[in-house]
């Protein structure tokens, strides 16, 4: 009986776990997505972050901390972190990006990487900060980078928008006029 017991303890923890992976955001290297991607494709969400950006701390915290919107995230997008001002090279869709230098920026701040100047194309240069998500193609093509902190209401939408590939026919604001929120009411 006392078999019995912790073979249904054991299932039950195993079912736990498994769903609270499902409720946080899976994040992948660039390279693990490129990787899972060539297999089964999606679309790619960056989370462009530096290390000293209070509101990328925060959008991890609240925003990304959202279980409905993990799921959305896991489900329709390979997520992936990538540090704006990192010093490694990065080899992404047939092109080397440089890494920042090592020496120090003024105010103790490294100038952005390569890829994520790249990134940044379609954002004026006063716009541009962190944290900052650009979303990208299956076929790795720049969909948009949108800088800003966004809370889970925020970004919900545009994340169904962009997904279901609403953004080649239909404008942003028409879309969210009707769009239905899955997040539960907070």
């Amino acid at each position: 009986m006392k078999t019995f017991h912790c073979i249904i303890v054991c299932l039950l923890l195993s079912v736990v776990a498994i769903s609270a992976q499902e409720t946080k955001v899976k994040w992948y290297t660039l390279e693990e997505a490129v990787k899972l991607n060539e297999k089964t494709p999606k679309k790619f969400m960056i989370d462009l972050y530096t290390d000293w950006c209070g509101w990328c701390k925060k959008m991890d915290a609240e925003t990304f901390a959202s279980a409905e919107l993990a799921r959305y995230i896991n489900a329709n997008y390979y997520p992936v972190k990538f540090d704006a001002e990192s010093a490694e090279d990065v080899n992404f869709a047939g092109k080397v990006f440089t890494g920042s230098p090592n020496s120090k920026a003024v105010g103790g701040r490294r100038p952005s990487h390569q890829l994520t100047v790249a990134l940044f194309q379609n954002v004026r240069s006063e716009e541009r900060g962190y944290p900052a998500i650009a979303y990208l193609t299956e076929k790795l093509e720049l969909i948009g980078t949108v800088p800003g902190y966004k809370t889970a209401q925020q970004i919900e939408p545009l994340l169904h928008y962009i997904a279901e590939g609403k953004y080649q026919s239909v404008k942003l604001d028409d879309y969210t006029k009707t769009f239905v929120s899955q997040l539960a009411k907070q």
